[in-house]
């Protein structure tokens, strides 16, 4: 008899339909009315994103999105596409390598977005009518933020409970030292950094505001504890992204001096996690550096934060400055070891 199946998730954040101004909006509105994106009480927030946020952010943003979007669309949902392919491939062949059939699992995986599609509530459902015996859910977030991971976990959690048979439900919640993604960051960079030489690496992540990071933890004091990774803090944004950093560094044969972290998309007045990679742009200049190379190890696939944040606005406010280069290094969108890092999670769970 054939067993179950196990059913994978990979979720990431999501991505307008396209980049029109009412999908922009009506994409924005549901990421922004989410409790742990804009943590504040809920009149508030809907009040905020309804009446300000989406308005007047969404044909900025939309212009935004047209600046990446491609024929294939929107390339934080064609990446998560093609990883999620690439690892029904390598999952099928790693089945096929065991000889006793009645042991051999069959591996169901599918992509999903928080926020628009391919929707969550509609892929949990398809995984559900197939009887998945269990359900891997892999966020694509290798730092964990309630804002993200959180917000993810939260959600499949009220979906599957509401299950007359519940499946055994594994979750991912960090990975920020996994050893081939840090690889496969570092290989990224490989071909920028055979052609050009650089006088500072940038490590730039997402921001989050400084309330969450307190919120999450009484032991966080924005900065200091940061200085190692240990248990007490080890779902601590912040401290993950420095933890990242230093192996990144190791990979890359680099020492502490020789790159600068930083947080970047802010968004708001309220004092989000420090430094931020619009001032240290400045600083960066002021120091004496011309040539940087950036990395962004917080996003697992190319996007609006990376393509035109990044890539682009960034890359302009150096060389305006003086600057002679700023080079953001590609994430790892389907790189093969990123594959076989998800590839290892699945297996380990399995």
């Amino acid at each position: 008899m054939e067993n179950a199946p196990i059913g994978v998730l990979l979720v990431n954040l999501g991505t307008p339909d396209s980049p029109k101004t009412p999908d922009v909006r009506k994409y924005l509105r549901e990421f922004l009315l989410d409790g742990r994106v804009i943590d504040v009480p809920a009149p508030f927030r809907f009040a905020l994103v309804n009446g300000i946020i989406a308005p007047f952010r969404s044909p900025k943003s939309a212009a935004e999105y047209k600046k990446l979007w491609t024929d294939r669309g929107s390339p934080l949902l064609y990446h998560g596409v093609d990883v999620a392919e690439k690892l029904q491939h390598s999952l099928d062949e790693y089945s096929k390598k065991e000889t006793d059939k009645t042991k051999r699992e069959k591996y169901i995986v599918r992509l999903a977005m928080r926020y628009q599609s391919p929707a969550l509530p509609d892929v949990l459902k398809e995984l559900q009518e197939m009887n998945c015996k269990k359900i891997i859910v892999i966020p694509m977030f290798p730092q964990y933020a309630s804002a993200s991971t959180g917000s993810v976990l939260e959600r499949v959690m009220q979906l599957v409970s509401k299950w007359q048979l519940i499946p055994e439900v594994s979750f991912v919640d960090a990975y920020p030292t996994d050893e081939k993604m840090i690889k496969a960051f570092a290989l990224q960079g490989q071909e920028l950094l055979s052609k050009h030489d650089y006088d500072h690496y940038v490590f730039s992540y997402h921001g989050l505001p400084q309330r969450q990071l307190k919120k999450a933890s009484s032991y966080c004091k924005i900065g200091t504890c940061c200085n190692s990774y240990n248990a007490t803090n080890r779902l601590c944004y912040r401290a993950q992204c420095y933890e990242t950093s230093r192996h990144l560094a190791k990979e890359l044969g680099i020492t502490e001096k020789d790159y600068t972290v930083c947080f970047q998309s802010r968004l708001g007045s309220d004092p989000w996690i420090t430094p931020y990679t619009d001032d240290t742009i400045k600083e960066m200049y002021e120091k004496g550096y011309r040539k940087l190379i950036v990395f962004v190890p917080s996003f697992v696939a190319d996007c609006l934060e990376t393509t035109v944040e990044v890539a682009e606005t960034y890359h302009e406010d150096f060389l305006e400055l003086g600057g002679e280069r700023w080079d953001m290094v590609d994430s790892l969108n389907s790189h093969p070891l990123w594959i076989e890092s998800l590839e290892d999670m699945v297996i380990q769970r399995s």
